[in-house]
Order: C-alpha cells, then sequence, then structure tokens
C-alpha cells in the first residue's frame, strides 16, 4: 500500500497511521546481502547502516516546493505512527529513505517508508517492521542469493560528447574571469548499456566493497557511493564533510604521496574549496548554536582520486521542532558550492543555462531520517539512475577563474570510475 503526494501539493489529510516495532536482531551479516532482488534502499558505510525494502508510505513530489512537502508529510507521519521500539537508537523507530532533485525544474522528489528495515551499528543490529492495521509479524533475515552481474555492458557519451563538455567549461571560465561569479560546478553524463536488465544489487556490493568509506545508496533507482555527507544531525550534533578540489590518483603510492601534497598547496584547489567550506559553514550557522570550521583540509585519498575535504561540526539551535530536522539543515545548505557554485543563484543559473543536461536527482540530498530528525544526507555523487537494461552515470568539476577544459575532463572521467568499474569489474 502507498500513500503518494501530488507533485506539487503540500499533503493536508491525515495520514492512515503506521505501526511500527523495532526489535534487536541477531547479526544477519552484510546488510547488502540481504535486499531482495526488488532491492529497496540502501545507506551503508563500513558495513553499518540501513536497508529496507517494500513500501509502507510514499511521496513524490517536485519543484520549489519539494522540501516543504516532505517535511509536511513526514511531520504527520511521525505524529500519528504508533511506534514500538526496543532499541531506542537513531536510525530506529519510524524511519524513511529521501532522494530529492538538484533542481527546482525538472526533476521528481521521492521519500519513501519501507515495510522492513534493518539496521547495524557497531555490535547493535535491529529490525523494524511497519504495518497499517497492527504491528507486523518479524520476518526471518536471511542473506539472499548473489545476485547476477550485468551482462555485455557497452559505454556512450551522454548529452555531450568529451570535447564539447569542454567547450562548455571554457564558457564558464570566461564568465568566471568577466567577473559573473567565482565558480560553478558543471557535470556530464555517460550512458551504459547491457543486454538484459541490471539488476542494482550487483554494483552496490561492488561499490561498497571498493569503496567502505564512502556512504553507499540506493533510493528509487538512484545509486551510488558518495564521499560527501552534506550534514548529518545525531543527538543535537550537527556534522558536515565538504569536499571540493580533486586529483586523480595513479595506483604508485610514492607519486600518489607528491601528488596530495601538490594538492594540499594549489591555489586553484584551495579557492574551489575554500568557497565550498564557506557556503556550508554560512548555511549552517542559522541554525546551530556554535560551530567548529578548521583552518585548512585534509586531503582525503580514495581508491580513484583524492580530495581536499573539511569536517565542519555544530551544535543544533532546534532539536525539537520540524525547522531543526536533519532534511531541514540539508535543505539550508543545497545547494552547496561544492555542486552548485559560488554565487548560488548565478551558478545555477549558469548550470541551467549552459550544462545541457537534465540532472534529475544527481548531486541532490540522498539519506534516512527517523522520526526523532535524527539523520544523515549525502550528496548523490559517483552515481548512476538505472532504468531497467540502462544506467546514467554523472560526474561534475568545480570550474573556477584558474579551470583547463582537458585537465577537468580528465577529472570527470575520474569520477566515473566508481559507477563503471561496479558495473564491469569481477567481484
Amino acid at each position: 500500500m502507498t500513500q503518494s503526494a501530488t507533485p506539487a501539493a503540500t499533503p493536508t489529510a491525515e495520514p492512515t497511521p503506521l505501526v511500527v516495532r523495532t526489535i534487536r536482531l541477531d547479526d544477519p551479516g552484510p546488510l547488502l546481502a540481504l535486499l531482495p532482488e526488488s532491492a529497496g534502499a540502501a545507506w551503508v558505510r563500513r558495513g553499518d547502516g540501513l536497508i529496507g525494502w517494500g513500501t509502507a508510505a510514499l511521496l513524490r513530489t517536485q519543484g520549489a516546493d519539494r522540501f516543504a512537502d516532505a517535511r509536511a508529510w513526514w511531520v504527520q507521519h511521525s505524529r500519528t505512527a504508533v511506534v514500538r521500539n526496543e532499541v531506542g537508537q537513531p536510525g530506529t523507530g519510524l524511519v524513511c529513505f529521501g532522494s530529492f532533485a538538484f533542481a527546482d525544474e525538472p526533476g521528481d522528489s521521492v521519500l519513501v517508508v519501507p515495510d522492513v528495515v534493518v539496521g547495524r551499528r557497531g555490535e547493535e543490529t535491529w529490525m523494524t517492521t511497519v504495518g497499517r492495521a497492527s504491528i507486523t509479524t518479524p520476518q526471518v533475515v536471511t542473506p539472499l542469493r548473489e545476485p547476477a552481474a550485468p551482462r555485455d555492458v557497452t559505454f556512450s557519451d551522454g548529452t555531450l560528447s568529451g570535447a564539447a563538455w569542454e567547450s562548455v567549461v571554457a564558457a564558464a571560465v570566461r564568465r568566471i574571469n568577466a567577473g559573473k561569479l567565482d565558480k560553478v560546478v558543471l557535470a556530464r553524463d555517460l550512458i551504459a548499456t547491457a543486454t538484459e536488465d541490471v539488476d542494482v544489487r550487483w554494483p552496490l556490493r561492488r561499490l561498497a566493497e571498493s569503496y567502505p568509506t564512502c556512504w553507499t545508496f540506493h533510493v528509487d533507482g538512484l545509486f551510488g557511493a558518495t564521499p560527501e555527507m552534506l550534514v548529518r544531525r545525531e543527538r543535537g550534533l550537527v556534522t558536515s564533510r565538504v569536499l571540493a578540489g580533486t586529483i586523480r590518483r595513479t595506483g604508485d603510492d610514492a607519486r600518489d604521496l607528491g601528488l596530495a601534497a601538490a594538492l594540499a598547496r594549489s591555489s586553484k584547489d584551495l579557492e574551489e574549496h575554500e568557497y565550498a567550506v564557506r557556503s556550508v559553514a554560512d548555511g549552517l550557522a542559522p541554525h546551530c548554536t556554535s560551530m567548529n570550521v578548521p583552518e585548512a583540509p585534509f586531503v582525503l585519498h580514495l581508491p580513484n582520486v583524492m580530495h581536499l575535504a573539511t569536517d565542519v561540526a555544530g551544535v543544533a539551535a532546534d532539536t525539537s521542532g520540524e525547522s531543526g530536522t536533519s532534511l531541514a539543515l540539508a535543505e539550508a545548505l543545497h545547494p552547496s558550492a561544492a555542486v552548485g557554485g559560488t554565487p548560488t543563484d548565478r551558478a545555477t543559473a549558469l548550470i541551467t543555462e549552459i550544462e545541457g543536461m537534465p540532472r534529475g536527482r544527481y548531486a541532490g540530498p540522498v539519506g534516512w531520517m527517523d522520526a526523532d530528525g535524527d539523520g544523515e544526507w549525502g550528496i548523490a555523487l559517483r552515481a548512476g539512475e538505472l532504468d531497467g537494461s540502462q544506467v546514467r552515470l554523472f560526474a561534475g568539476c568545480g570550474i573556477v577563474a584558474d579551470s583547463e577544459p582537458d585537465a577537468e575532463l580528465a577529472e570527470a572521467q575520474a569520477k566515473f570510475v566508481p559507477v563503471r568499474d561496479a558495473l564491469t569489474a569481477d567481484p
């Protein structure tokens, strides 16, 4: 049974109360191995996180009011739900998964409450079941059969060829040097086509194995492994990981150490990173009573690239009202300079004008939230959008005054690698 809202309308009718039960669970093994063939939702890092399947309640919305629609819908369900929670951890009780469009138009956004959620945090594992008339009988949770690998995958250019995208980058650099804006993030897409429908569980497992420090996610066909935490709220503590400034790894440890040092000194990358950190700090400041913003970034090493990274932290000013939920914080931060640019309005206008493709939910917030408003929302990066036998891959680069189109194209190619390899590499 599902419950949907019309795309542009804030839901007002009282929903049918959800009946929720969370119990402790013996360790069932890797979370992603529990997902059924029809997939479901996932948010996993280093073996911990949440997965879910089935649909107890669903909201689809779009447009400028998409976050307001989602917050109102979630408040209604949270207030009316009947909950028996034997665990009491963030991520237990009533939980939704969500994925939001990058732009006001076009693109759908979705919140879903699964019928079953299995979660793990450290040594504790739990299962939540959701019904409508009564508490449902707990299910037996066991690992399922290994999904089949995608067959005969081929890749082709998406909206723009590499050469055409370089021209777009060059046009953006000219705008920046003319003083129109400071930074813009431009994305491109790549199309992967298999001979049969792709089972999303295959790339999900590959991504989790290859990028354990990233957050592997899947919501409504959008999947990936993001290194960037837009915002986490847990019992009043707010954190955000900002990534901007990237260099490709070579596989040679000694050479990569030298490249990491060069990245940490690069004026171009430090400038790009400063814009991103400033946008997150400015976005969180009205919602926090105190904040810690490190003076200098560190270098985050991933298997395919290295990023300049900064972890921003604060104490939430409101932990009880709708305005202080993790989703409200994600809305306040989106789009950050890491995925939009600086100033935000000029950058997003330029993206609409010259990028040449609809991003959909790529680079929008993706994650989960519980009824207390705690949750984790990443930025949907290193992502692919699945439609049957076809996957649309995305990659974006921050463009500033010193950007060189060929170097940005190489960076975008490196950012395709996680999903590309997950669709083709052997386990």
